[in-house]
């Protein structure tokens, strides 16, 4: 029994980091002719030079592990952008002070956030066809990164990241 409980709570703190991803697409998509890809020419992630090159190689690397080539003359252009901000923090304690009888009343209540400064980073992955310059595919992931990470950390952190991503595509229909 206690070893169920010492597995709850790692179960809990690992669903709790792990990054979570919306997916979107145009349902009537023929996916299969998509093969070759490359990156949107003037993009801009909101990352420092150090990451986009991490994330741009590892984009190359799970792409090109599913079968897809990277081409000056691409079917897609993957666009990737990126927005830091801070969790809403719902965690809290309360203490309060009241008081009141004979139509007299008062209270003083102090409220003290409970957890520490994470943040959360959204990472918003797009396909958009080459010929018709549309949005065909849309994966929206967030996660929670360290601003001190180490470049092993950072790394480990964008794959999670790509990994679930691409984990729905193509769409199954």
């Amino acid at each position: 029994m206690k070893y169920f409980g010492i597995a709850c709570v790692v179960l809990l703190i690992v669903s709790c980091t792990a990054p979570k991803a919306i997916y979107d697409y145009e349902r009537s998509t023929d996916f299969a002719k998509y093969t070759t890809y490359n990156f949107f020419p003037e993009i801009e992630t909101g990352l420092n030079e150090l990451n986009d090159k991490r994330l741009f190689r590892l984009t190359d690397s799970i792409m090109q592990s599913r079968g897809f080539k990277r081409t000056a003359t691409p079917d897609f252009y993957i666009n990737i952008e990126t927005a830091a901000f801070e969790p809403d923090r719902n965690g809290g304690v309360g203490v309060g002070v009241g008081g009141g009888g004979r139509s007299v009343g008062g209270g003083v209540t102090i409220g003290l956030p409970i957890g520490s400064s994470k943040r959360n980073q959204e990472v918003v992955i797009d396909f958009v066809d080459v010929r018709e310059d549309k949005l065909f595919w849309q994966a929206i992931v967030e996660g929670y990164f360290k601003e001190e990470a180490t470049p092993e950390e950072c790394k480990a952190y964008f794959k999670a990241v790509l990994l679930k991503a691409f984990e729905k595509y193509p769409p199954k229909k």
